[in-house]
């Protein structure tokens, strides 16, 4: 089974407008929080192997393998 590919836009603008909408928080701020949680949200999704460093997405998530042809990474790292 693959997961999911992430969408960084989808779930930035999301963010802002949550905060600016139901916290009534200011643009700025908005913009600052949805930065951290994406950059977070993006780190976690990429394997921490040395030798792949590819999205969690790039791996089948049953048996955690690499799906790029070329990458000798056997298992998802987190």
């Amino acid at each position: 089974m693959l997961e999911k590919q992430f969408n960084p836009n989808f779930v930035y603008n999301g963010i802002v407008h949550f905060y600016m909408d139901k916290k009534n928080y200011s643009k700025k701020k908005a913009n600052e929080i949805a930065q951290a949680i994406v950059q977070r949200e993006i780190q976690r999704r990429v394997c921490k192997n040395e030798l792949c460093k590819h999205f969690s997405y790039d791996h089948i998530r049953n048996n955690e393998i690499c799906l790029i042809v070329d990458c000798k990474c056997r298992e998802f790292t987190k």
